[in-house]
């Protein structure tokens, strides 16, 4: 169950400072920094479009990623804080900090449903609805799900899958301390119009 790493590279940056980070601006590249875990903190630098995408593609900061510098070994990081221009809003800087195997990391998992079709509330006309697609944890980074698992064999219309009802892996908890709602499987849409209508025309006999 545990998750594919995404590798992100970067290359050495030489020197530091204010002057060594505009010169990588100006070849393209988006400066950054690796610190933490006891070690000393590591120059580094982007190519801008590269970065740019998957900035983009969100969750940039909530994702684990094997950082790879040519000539140095491989490390886990996560994003602490990206600096953007104040008129492009484009990242200029980017930190990151080291994570060892046992550390301890929020990080947004998606949820699975599985079993939909053999669901008896799906069957009778009943729909899915998700409230949430995926779930922040606190997990272990050296075993980080890929996913969390609904089984929705059983389960009828008028039912609602929370949090509890979801196996986590071990070691890991939910951010959020309350039992919230995953998902629930409403009844079909002609069935609750039905109940609407009948609920007005019980109304009007009361009124009259």
């Amino acid at each position: 169950m545990a998750k594919e790493i995404p590798n992100l590279v970067a290359e050495a940056r030489a020197g530091s400072g204010k002057g060594a980070a505009r010169q990588a601006r100006r070849d393209g590249k988006v400066p950054g920094i690796v610190y933490g875990d006891n070690k000393d903190p590591v120059s580094i630098a982007f190519d801008f479009n590269k970065l740019l995408t998957k900035l983009r593609a969100g969750r940039f900061m909530s994702t684990l990623w094997n950082l790879q510098v040519e000539g140095q070994d491989d490390v886990r990081v996560i994003c602490r804080g990206v600096q953007r221009d104040v008129v492009k809003d484009l990242p200029i800087h980017i930190d990151f900090m080291r994570l060892r195997r046992t550390s301890k990391v929020n990080l947004f998992i998606p949820v699975e449903f599985i079993n939909e079709d053999t669901c008896p509330g799906l069957k009778k006309g009943g729909t899915l609805v998700t409230v949430r697609n995926e779930v922040e944890l606190i997990v272990t980074a050296g075993d980080i799900p890929d996913h969390l698992t609904v089984d929705l064999a059983g389960r009828e219309i008028g039912d609602t899958i929370h949090i509890s009802d979801i196996t986590l892996p071990s070691g890991a908890k939910a951010t959020i301390d309350r039992d919230f709602v995953i998902a629930n499987l409403a009844a079909p849409s002609a069935l609750r119009s039905e109940d609407s209508e009948g609920g007005e025309a019980e109304a009007e006999v009361a009124a009259d």
